[in-house]
This record gives C-alpha cells, structure tokens and sequence, in this order.
C-alpha cells in the first residue's frame, strides 16, 4: 500500500531530480570544460546514474551468556546496538537535526538551498570543503563506507570530490521516495559515528554516560549530536573544552529553531559535560570466564554455519550451557591448589560435564588469559585439543586410562574375580594390534617395590597397580580399549588418531585434555551413553532469527550394566581402605573416580563423577611436560612427590563438593551381577567322547578342561563319564570343568552320581572368590610420598 503524500513525493521527486541535475551540471562545467554540455543532458545523465542503495546489516555487539542469561562476554567490530526511533528522545532527535539538517522534514533528499550555497564556494576546486549534505545523504555516505571491503572503496566513499557528492545525492533522491522521514532518522542515529569507538546512538549513550539512550538528558543529547561533525576532535574525554563548547552551538541551534525553550537552554548550558565513560568488554580478554569463553569462539570459527565474523558484527544473544555455580566452583578448586603465577611455571585445568547431555559445565585453567606474556598471560585453553584453542600435544594422562582397559575386559568377558599375579617389576609381550601385529615388548614397574600380589580387577583397579593392568591389557588385546577410548571421545590433543601400544594403558600413548577425559568418565555416569561435548544450546540475532547450533551427539558405548559396574569399581577408589583416591572422596555424596600419576611425577589427573556431573583435572609444567612437580612449592605447599591424589585429586575434590552444594545425593545403580563372573556359556555335553576330543570341544567353547580322578560309570572305560559343572550348566568364559574318565565298572546302586557344582571364576588356571568376599591383598601397598624410579602411574 502506497503511504499518504506517494504522488506528492513522486511529483517532487522528479523535480529535485530535474533541478539537482541542473545543478550539477553548473557545478561540474570547470571541471568538463563545458562545451557543448547543456543542462538537460547532464540532468539525463544524472538520472542514469544508480539508485538503488543495498545496506547490508550493520555491525552489532554479540552477547554470550551463561546457562541462567547472565552475561560472560560480548564481542563487536563495532561497538553498536541498534535502537528503534521510539527509543530515542525527542531532544536527541531535534538536536541532530538542527545541527546537521534543519529542513530535514522539508526537503526530499537534497537540501537545495544548502547545496547550492556549498556548490558556489566549492565549484571551482574540483572538491568539496564546504558542507550541504543532508542526513539522508550522510546516511548514504555512512552505507557505502560501512558497505566497503577494499581500501580503494572506502577511499572512494569518503573522497572529497563532486563525483561522490553526485554519487550520494542520487541515492539519497531514491532513498527519500522509499522510506519514510522516520525510518531514514533511525536508520542514520544507528550508523553514524559518534567517536572513541561509539557506533550509533545506543552505543554513545552507553559510552559517554554509562546510560541507556532512554535516559538522555538534553545537555547529553545536545553533547552527542555536536559529535558527529568531528568525532576526534570534539571527543570529550580528551578535549572537554572544545566539547562544551560545541555542544553550548547544538543548544544555541535547537533554542533558534524553538526546539527547546530559554530556560531549557540556560539550564543546560549551565551543566557541566558529567561524562561516565564506560568500554564496553570485547572478546574474551574482558570475560569473568575467559577460557570457556574461548572455548565458545572456538566453537564459532570451527563450525562453517557460523564463524567469527558472525559473532563479531551479528547482534547476537549466544546462550550456552555453562554454569556460573560450576565455574566458580572450578575457578577456586583450581586456584586453590595451583595460583595464577607459579614460579616453577605449574598450571592446572579443569573441565566439567554434565553425564547424559555433553553440556560442558566449566572450564577453568590456573594461569591469567591474556597475551602478554611478559605478564604472565596466557592464552592456550589447557583444557581442550588444539582445534579449540587447546595445546598442540596435550598432557600424558597417566592411570586414569585405566579405565578403558577396565572396562574392555567387562566386555570381552573377563570376570571380575579373575586373579593375576603381579610382581614388583615385568616384561609383557604378545600385545596385538588391531590388524593383528604384534606391539612388542613392555617393561614397565609398580610404584614402588612392595606393591606387588595377586590381584583382581576390583583390587587391582582400586590400588591402580600397574603390573596388573599391563597383563590385563594383554588379554584383552589393544584394540578393543582403544576402540573403547575413541567412542568414549578420547582424541591426542592433535586431533590424531590414539596409537596403538602397550603404555596406553598407562596414558602415555600421547597427549589428551581434560575435556575429553571428563566426557570418557561422564560416560559410565550416564550408564553407558556418550554425548559428545556441546558449549551452546542456542542463537539468536536481535531480530530474532535463530541460528542452527551444533548438537550433542549420544550414542551407548557399553552396555549399561558394564558402565553400572565399573562406576561400583570406581567407588572403591575413594572408599576402600588403603586405596589410591580415599582422601579425595566428596562429602556426603557416592562418587566415582580413578587417580593418574605420570612418570616421573611429570603430571597429576584426576577424573570422576557423580550421576548429576564429570570433572577431570590436569596439573603440569605446560612449557616442560616432561619435568618433575616432586620437590616443588606448588600452590603454597611443598611437594615431595605429586600423585594423581595428592595434587589434581584435590582440585577436583573441591570443585565438585562446591558444585553440589545444596544438590541433592542420587545414588547410583549398583553393579550387575552378570559381569562378576564374565560371559556365560553353555557347558557341552562330552559324556561318552573320548578325553582329547572332550578337552578339545570344551576349550573351543572357552572354558579350561582338566582331568579329574576316575569314577565308576557304565560308559566304556577310559572314555568321559561325567563333567563338573555338568552339561547344559550356565557358566563363564575361563570357567575350570573338570572331567571324570570311566573306570568301566558299574556304578554300585548305592552311590551318588555326579552332580553339578555351581561354576566358579577362573583365570589361567586359578580360583579366586567372589569378589564381594575378597579381602584386599595383605600386601597391597598403600599411597606414599616418598619417590622411586620407574614408572609411577597411580
């Protein structure tokens, strides 16, 4: 529908097109020579000239804000918000225009009395030093700069020349006949300049009084409209004078033009500038939590649908999943233990997930964000792979890689009750691959002499004994922990793939972060079910589009009663006398959690759980990763030697009973008894068969064949006359059966035949109770703080 006044303006239109071109054409006749050139062709010529004006959106601050909408950081090119006309004061309105465009209601697009007059004292030079523009074709002006991408197109926007002149008063003619008086006002008071880095109205008002551009009193209206003549040199925070005096010219304006009254005029006057700069935060240098704001930046500039300039010119409200309770929590666990400026160059980080979802909670690293290194600023994410601002080779994660050699021999079937000898010291060979090679030999030792028995994988996962879990690996083969590791979201910080040899099962096959650490463990949390890691639930311009955010993807990695009983394992950790993590249990709630001590003391790890949230924590020396912490003051505290427990085990103990305070204690499932014996298979029946083809058939199924004494039975002597457990009973992988061999004379009627005894666990020949009933090994050595050499992954 065409607006009142349409054939009036069209109608004007045309004749300030004819009368522009005319005055052009006077105007460029110097400059052309003017032979021959008449009026009207020039006028043709004018009209030829584009119109159409495409202004693409303007910058605008983006906004990233926390779970609860509290605000963490804010991110421009252009320090703007646009504000609608209704927004602004009346005053701030009557002050622009009767400062810059008195007749602005007036004319259609060229102020021709004013044109006119810059023209005759410009005509002649070929530019233009005297003024005449409008705010339509300021507004022009202000579009094609901010339209520009090349240095010789914002040249050419800003050039003092009549062909740019010409150029703008084209548009603004065009202009005038499609928006109104109202929308051209709104649209200029949001583009133009206002200085010291203000783009737009809201963002000066902001800017020099701190206010909300409703709150606009007239000797700051007044002040802000004298500005945008000469931003820099008027700027009030270094030439207060030349501003009040400028603003006292906008007063004087607005007083001659009956905008205001003498007594609004003398009161303002009298005012003083009153600035109260305020800078609005950029980036995440500014941010109350600079490295989960990364994180988040990182996640715009990895994810083609989005980017950084997005975040930077888009007016967004970036909402995200982090918990500003969390992250106060894992802020003051990590600086509790490990200050910002260490002088032995220690860091630590932390990162926390919530199980079930992915959603990344916090992320907390010691050291103070920034780039200023002499300062001791830094900007590497210690907590996240590379590809997010993380570091180039991640941290080796020592013992807490236990857990997906744990959690493969579950689900190979390897019982929990399976008894292995472990030395102080070994040499294990016969790993293989996934391609079936073989990985070599692996030397390797327990932290310390006296930690040496016959372990399960209860005990052996709650006293994290090395030996033990280095024959464990070997049986389960690297590939299927690995390939565990992978689903579970475990990547080397690099962004490889995890190699496969033996010392993954002590972390050191490369680098890995705590992020994805704390999703591996989140994964037993939530009962076997992945989520990858998200940061943001969603996006939202200032006019309310909504951008497409990545989601979390969640998928069962293990069944749940597998991930049920590991996490029942894992709780022995922190509550099982003499085991590695008891001083770090959390109070008044169940937990889950596996300690990592790297070689040498070269790195504390700590990861575990709650069913309601993971958290993993590292603690190094990022520039010597491969350097002692032991015999350092770290955090305040000496350290004889650093262990998973004594340093990381801390963090994260106070970081998650901060975080769940006032959260009410869930228990978690509870074990499932399938997995204490492993795999079930049905026993064969080979009554009748002969020994060797018996002891064949039942080694093919998976169980460990051994003879018994012989027994009287009508089969023919020699051959199988029985079996315990009998055939067609249930029993587990590695299962011992023995076989009774006939004697060949008949059973007297009076003598019980054989029965069938419940099975029991075994392993390479071995029994070992229940694990319920077995009590840890007298000789299981307890945490020390003295060192020894060899590999320390505890």
């Amino acid at each position: 529908m065409r607006r009142p006044g349409f054939r009036h303006n069209v109608e004007l239109l045309g004749a300030v097109s004819v009368v522009a071109g005319v005055i052009m054409a006077f105007a460029l006749l110097p400059i052309v020579g003017g032979a021959g050139l008449a009026a009207r062709s020039v006028t043709n010529a004018f009209d030829k000239l584009p119109s159409d004006l495409t202004a693409r959106p303007l910058p605008q601050v983006s906004r990233v804000v926390a779970a609860n909408g509290q605000t963490i950081a804010t991110f421009y090119s252009q320090d703007r918000f646009n504000v609608p006309l209704s927004m602004i004061p009346v005053t701030m309105q009557r002050a622009i225009i009767d400062i810059e465009d008195v007749r602005f209601y007036e004319h259609g697009g060229l102020d021709l009395k004013g044109t006119v007059r810059a023209l005759l004292r410009n005509g002649a030079t070929g530019t233009v030093t005297q003024g005449g523009s409008t705010l339509t074709q300021q507004y022009v002006k202000n579009v094609l700069l901010e339209n520009a991408r090349t240095k010789q197109q914002r040249l050419a926007a800003t050039a003092d020349t009549l062909a740019r002149k010409v150029r703008e008063a084209r548009y603004a003619i065009e202009l005038e006949h499609k928006l109104t008086k109202n929308q051209i006002l709104t649209r200029y008071l949001n583009i133009v300049y206002f200085g010291d880095g203000a783009y737009g109205i809201g963002a000066a008002a902001r800017h020099f009084f701190n206010e909300p551009v409703t709150a606009l009193t007239l000797p700051q209206s007044a002040l802000l409209a004298g500005l945008v003549q000469s931003p820099e040199a008027y700027n009030p925070r270094f030439y207060p004078q030349l501003a009040t005096e400028r603003r006292d010219t906008v007063l004087a304006q607005m007083l001659k033009y009956h905008s205001i009254t003498q007594s609004d005029y003398d009161t303002a006057i009298a005012t003083p500038l009153q600035l109260n700069v305020h800078q609005e935060p950029n980036d995440c240098v500014s941010s109350k939590y600079p490295y989960f704001c990364d994180y988040v930046k990182h996640v715009f500039e990895n994810t083609p649908s989005l980017g950084l300039p997005l975040l930077r010119r888009g007016g967004l409200t970036v909402t995200t999943t982090l918990s500003p309770k969390v992250e106060r929590a894992a802020e003051r666990g990590v600086h509790q233990y490990v200050h910002a400026h260490e002088p032995a160059h220690v860091a630590s980080a932390e990162a926390v997930v919530q199980p079930g979802t992915g959603q990344v909670k916090a992320i907390a690293v010691s050291t103070k964000y920034g780039d200023n290194s002499k300062l001791g600023e830094n900007s590497i994410d210690y907590a996240v792979d590379e590809a997010y601002g993380g570091s180039t080779y991640g941290f080796h994660a020592g013992s807490t890689f236990k857990l997906f050699v744990l959690a493969a021999a579950l689900k190979e079937g390897i019982p929990l009750g399976t008894a292995i000898h472990a030395p102080p010291a070994i040499s294990v060979s016969g790993y293989k691959t996934c391609s079936g090679l073989d990985a070599g030999v692996y030397n390797l030792h327990n932290a310390g002499d006296s930690e040496s028995g016959t372990f399960n994988l209860e005990t052996g996962t709650w006293f994290s004994v090395n030996t033990f879990f280095a024959q464990l690996e070997q049986r389960t083969g690297l590939c299927t922990p690995i390939r565990l590791a992978e689903a579970m979201g475990m990547q080397p910080s690099d962004g490889g793939n995890i190699p496969q040899v033996p010392s993954f099962v002590l972390g050191s096959a490369a680098g890995f972060t705590p992020l994805d650490l704390a999703g591996a463990y989140a994964t037993m949390a939530a009962h076997g079910q992945y989520c990858t890691p998200i940061a943001i639930t969603s996006i939202v311009d200032h006019q309310g589009h909504a951008f497409p955010v990545p989601q979390s993807q969640c998928s069962e990695v293990v069944p749940p009663g597998l991930a049920n009983t590991v996490t029942s394992i894992l709780q022995g950790v922190l509550t099982v006398r003499g085991a590695t993590g008891t001083e770090d249990a959390l109070t008044g709630r169940p937990a889950a959690a596996k300690t990592g001590t790297v070689d040498n003391y070269d790195g504390s790890w700590f990861a575990g759980y709650t069913p309601q949230l993971a958290a993993a924590v590292w603690a190094g020396i990022p520039s010597s990763p491969n350097k002692s912490l032991g015999g350092l003051t770290i955090g305040g505290r000496y350290y004889g030697a650093v262990f998973g427990a004594t340093l990381a085990g801390r963090i994260w103990q106070a970081t998650m009973n901060a975080a769940l305070r006032g959260v009410p204690a869930v228990a978690f499932s509870g074990p499932d008894r399938f997995y204490s014996v492993g795999v079930r298979q049905t026993v064969p029946d080979v009554i009748g068969l002969p020994v060797s083809i018996a002891e064949s058939q039942l080694r093919g199924d998976g169980f460990n064949p051994v003879l018994g004494h012989a027994i009287d039975s009508t089969v023919p002597i020699g051959e199988v006359a029985g079996t315990s457990p009998g055939p067609g009973t249930q029993a587990s992988e590695g299962t011992t059966i023995t076989i009774y061999v006939s004697d060949g004379r008949h059973p007297h009627p009076s003598s019980s035949p054989i029965t069938t005894v419940s099975p029991t666990p075994k392993s390479s020949g071995s029994t070992t109770p229940s694990p319920s009933s077995t009590p840890a090994p007298s000789d299981t050595p307890t945490p020390s703080d003295s060192p020894s050499s060899g590999v320390l992954r505890r």
